[in-house]
């Protein structure tokens, strides 16, 4: 997502007609930190002449109305043939050699920028054909490294190891942000998604922005209609994100259906407390409110609550440009604007020599077909273009909070959310299937789109509503999985089966059941982390003896590892010790640090599962703690053998 602002293709490519990509959206850019009292006058003189040169442009009506052109952005993740993320995103950029892809912030994913279209007859299935186009070629390269191409909002199968730093693009750009953003915030990022599991973790970068895989769409806008139409698309993106979502697991953890939406919000939060009173908005968000004014307002706004981040190079003034009769590209807005996020973004282009603004949606999830993504697409630009007179003026009809709260509900719940309409609580998929879908094919009837295309992508959304969205189908197979697999290993088998299906071609509501058969670790991919146990009892060295000995009988648990304050692994109780010491009553009055074993032989994720299985055959011992430094990772035992 941060590379549509920090990249640049070429020192021509700002001369260009440029439409999906911010002018800053193919190869490298030079961006350094803003900091130094010159380098700030600079930068803001040109950001305020970018403003007056917009305001002008707006005045004397200069922006594209006549032709409505729609883009999109493909983002896609690399697996190995273990099914787990790749490291060799640049390689296969490298071999791909095609201007259409750029990076992504992690080395495991990449991103395909699709060709603008005018709104109109085929747009979509000649979108989808690109799209299809451009992937079989990336996949043909991919391929020849032994790896494979994954649509989905979040990868199922990344772990703690693939959010390290080395797995972070060598580009320089994403080194200044994580460096900016690491520094405003003054300590570790953190994050907290509680769904049907919790997850609550601090991390040292913003690479867990890497987990998230996006399908961006463009739709230009009337300026003159400005206000009316964002409104309008933020009314919309709860309900759509409802049907659409597809990110339902991260690390393991089943959170909401569409985690990206909280995972992205705080892998990138420069904040240090919510509660300040300069620190209200994240950089990524919905909004506080509705948006009122013309869109120099809506820019004013975001320079007012956003601290500008990085500059670059800027040698051209936007007002003399516009006086000689140039249009110009802004760099230095655009170059803001590409350090907030809102979930519907405004971003200025130019096409045909003529300016535009366009919003684009980032909320859509990666997957998990491209059918469905260009059904997503399409049923988000058919009620952009099909909003009714009704709904012009949205202050007056419908509370903004109320609006909000229905994205972040749709993002918790998905299509099982009740969502607020017109102050009525409604089941999502009513809403979707009753009300909204009805306004998408007027709108797209309106701008001639193929009826074939629109009978058949919207078909795609009316059954998603009478079934499952694939952030259901993600998380109804992996249960069932857990119940005969580890979590690793059920997580493999889970992505191979959206591969599978992917391949096949068909859409989220036809895809079958997991059958379990479709992963099997080959020997050289067979380590203690897919066989572990990660769901562990500890106790603490300072615990009850006799406690933590019943709990052990209670539960029939055979092994108790022991941790200090720190966390740290410092002994292990065996049901030997059970035996032992449950009617010494002098051992019962212990600490479980005075009867617990020291001397442990212990192990690492990457251990081979015959080394492990050597290894207590060898000490005629039934477990073995799994370590990271002096870290419990889990435990492996006889049994899971």
């Amino acid at each position: 997502m941060f590379d549509e602002v920090l990249i640049l293709e070429d020192a021509n490519f700002l001369e260009k007609d440029h439409f999906c990509n911010n002018p800053y959206s193919m190869g490298e850019l030079k961006i350094d930190r803003l900091e130094g009292s010159a380098a700030k006058a600079h930068y803001i003189g040109h950001l305020l002449s970018d403003v007056k040169a917009l305001e002008a442009m707006l005045a004397k009506g200069m922006f594209a109305n006549d032709v409505i052109r729609i883009g999109a952005e493909q983002e896609f993740c690399l697996v190995d043939d273990n099914w787990e993320p790749s490291d060799k995103a640049m390689e296969v950029l490298k071999a791909i050699n095609d201007d259409h892809f750029t990076t992504e912030i992690a080395r495991y994913n990449l991103e395909v920028n699709l060709d603008p279209l005018v709104l109109a007859d085929t747009c979509f299935s000649e979108m989808h054909a690109q799209l299809t186009t451009l992937l079989e070629k990336a996949r043909a390269k991919a391929d020849k490294e032994g790896l494979k191409i994954i649509l989905t909002g979040i990868l199922p199968t990344i772990d703690p190891r693939h959010l390290e730093i080395g797995y972070m693009a060598p580009i320089k750009r994403y080194e200044v942000l994580n460096s900016i953003i690491c520094d405003l915030r003054g300590d570790d990022l953190y994050l907290h998604l509680k769904g049907v599991d919790e997850l609550n973790l601090r991390h040292d970068s913003i690479l867990l922005e890497g987990c998230n895989t996006s399908f961006q769409g463009h739709l230009q806008l009337n300026a003159d209609d400005f206000a009316n139409s964002y409104n309008w698309a933020q009314a919309i993106a709860g309900p759509i994100l409802s049907v659409c979502a597809n990110s339902p697991v991260l690390l393991g953890r089943e959170l909401w259906q569409e985690s990206r939406i909280a995972l992205f919000t705080q892998s990138v939060d420069t904040r240090g407390s919510t509660y300040l009173p300069n620190e209200y908005d994240a950089r990524v968000g919905f909004g506080k409110d509705w948006v009122q004014g013309s869109i120099v307002d809506f820019y004013r706004d975001s320079i007012v609550e956003f601290p500008s981040l990085v500059t670059m190079a800027l040698n051209t003034n936007s007002l003399e440009e516009l006086e000689g009769g140039r249009i110009p590209k802004l760099k230095a807005l655009q170059l803001h604007n590409g350090t907030v996020y809102k979930w519907n973004r405004l971003c200025y282009g130019i096409t045909d020599k003529k300016p535009h603004v366009r919003i684009e949606n980032r909320y859509l999830p990666a997957g998990p077909t491209t059918a469905d993504e260009i059904a997503n697409f399409m049923f988000w630009v058919g009620l952009m273009r099909g909003r009714p007179k009704t709904y012009d003026n949205l202050p007056k009809k419908m509370n903004f909070k109320d609006v909000k709260s229905n994205f972040y509900n749709a993002a918790r719940y998905g299509n099982a959310a009740q969502l607020y309409w017109n102050g009525t609580l409604t089941p999502c998929s009513e809403l979707v299937l009753h009300e909204l879908l009805p306004i998408a094919y007027r709108g797209l009837y309106a701008m001639k789109v193929s009826s074939e295309d629109v009978e058949k992508y919207l078909g795609i959304i009316e059954k998603r509503t009478q079934g499952k969205n694939g952030a259901r189908w993600i998380v109804q197979n992996l249960r069932s999985l857990k119940e005969k697999h580890k979590t690793p290993k059920a997580l493999r088998i889970l992505t191979a089966s959206m591969y599978a299906n992917e391949q096949k071609g068909y859409t989220i509501d036809a895809w079958q059941a997991v059958r379990g058969n479709e992963y099997t670790p080959t020997e050289a991919a067979k380590t203690v982390r897919l066989f572990m146990n990660t769901k562990l009892i500890t106790a603490g060295e300072n615990d009850s003896a006799a406690l933590v000995l019943k709990m052990m009988k209670w539960k029939n648990i055979h092994h108790v590892p022991i941790v200090n304050v720190k966390g740290d692994l410092t002994g292990l109780l065996t049901w030997t010790d059970v035996r032992d010491h449950s009617n010494d009553a002098l051992r019962l009055h212990s600490r479980v640090a005075d009867i617990m074993r020291t001397e442990l032989i212990t192990i690492t994720e990457d251990t081979m599962l015959a080394d492990a299985h050597a290894l207590m055959e060898k000490k005629e011992i039934n477990c073995l703690p799994v370590v990271e430094g002096k870290k419990l990772r889990g435990i492996i035992t006889t049994k899971d053998l």
